[in-house]
């Protein structure tokens, strides 16, 4: 299975230029299940992505903009969850999709928390519903993708590999990139179209939920950044993408 992760960065820039290399980039790829974030529903994600099943995120930011899984494989179910914590602006679709995948059987998830730099407390405790949610639905196997907004250092993703309790719960997933990279930073954001100086490089992954004995419960056979390269001078987005190819 080839799994990946990338913001599209809405229909900014050039998007009549982008649509086309992002349109190249992903049917170059040939992902089987690809998470995708800042997606503005349907009619976006057709313009670049072609034979295979696609779900939105329902309950969107006022624009419209949100996140969507496509997949070559078959969803047997469709699961979302709103992780708006405390009393912030709903100005922004901080939620999680989840798909139950039925062969092999497993839940890919796109995971879309608060972007803030500030913001690190509600990520912990958007992890935490999330990782409670995970559970609940009862399956081994689970892989969670997307632009997580914070670097390998802070406690959420700390959390996620197992390095970090947050309110009593722990769990332990394998960081994709770490795991077939671990001596190289992989930085995930694109500063050629980056507007800030943005002090987290690393904030998009894949991880993928680790077994009662030994590492992760599928074999993490490669990982690497796509979306990294412009082509014929145009950026596919302000991110670099994440994928990896794994094995049940």
């Amino acid at each position: 299975m080839r799994i990946a992760t990338l913001n599209v960065w809405g229909r900014a820039g050039d998007w009549a230029a982008r649509k086309l290399v992002l349109s190249r980039i992903v049917s170059d790829l040939g992902a089987d299940l690809l998470a995708l974030q800042e997606t503005f529903g349907p009619d976006h994600v057709d313009e670049f992505v072609t034979g295979m099943e696609v779900v939105h995120q329902r309950h969107t930011a006022p624009d419209g903009g949100g996140i969507s899984i496509a997949s070559r494989l078959p969803v047997r179910a469709v699961h979302e969850m709103d992780l708006h914590v405390g009393n912030r602006p709903r100005d922004f679709a901080a939620g999680a999709l989840i798909v139950e995948i039925e062969d092999p059987r497993l839940l890919f998830v796109n995971h879309f928390p608060s972007w803030q730099l500030d913001q690190e407390s509600e990520r912990e405790v958007q992890a935490v519903m999330l990782a409670k949610k995970i559970t609940e639905l009862g399956l081994e196997r689970a892989i969670v993708a997307g632009d997580m907004d914070a670097d390998p250092s802070a406690t959420s993703i700390r959390f996620w590999t197992g390095r970090a309790a947050i309110a009593g719960l722990s769990v332990c997933y394998s960081d994709a990139w770490d795991a077939r990279h671990r001596d190289e930073l992989g930085e995930t954001i694109n500063f050629g179209q980056h507007e800030r100086d943005w002090p987290f490089k690393r904030i998009d992954y894949i991880l993928v939920r680790c077994g009662l004995h030994g590492g992760p419960t599928l074999r993490i056979d490669r990982c690497e950044r796509w979306a990294d390269q412009a082509v014929g001078g145009v950026w596919p987005s302000d991110h670099f993408g994440v994928f990896a190819d794994l094995t049940a």
